[in-house]
């Protein structure tokens, strides 16, 4: 059963178009990992700032792994963008059979 890793992150105002356009130059690199089903990206309308990256995994193990394909100097990047440390859960699907 696949499990979703819902990620929050919240621009500087001032650098809010930076943060979107870093957030989606590593897209590309989590799509490509082992294990990853799919990734979205999602900017708030109510505040501009903040963004959601939806990401689905066959496991909790394989989305660990794939920070290995950022390189550190990128992750490096994100540091002066963001107004408050990111934060990050996983997920099950609930479903009504």
């Amino acid at each position: 059963m696949s499990i979703t890793r819902i990620g929050e992150t919240q621009a500087k105002p001032e650098l809010t178009e930076a943060l979107r356009d870093f957030l989606l130059s590593i897209m590309p690199m989590i799509k490509s990992s082992q294990g990853c089903e799919s990734v979205t990206l999602y900017q708030s309308q109510a505040d501009p700032t903040k963004f959601t990256m939806i990401e689905v995994w066959d496991s909790i193990e394989s989305h660990q792994a794939s920070v290995k394909n950022i390189p550190p100097e990128m992750l490096g990047e994100i540091r002066p963008l963001l107004a408050s440390a990111p934060s990050g859960s996983y997920y099950d699907l609930v479903q009504k059979e």
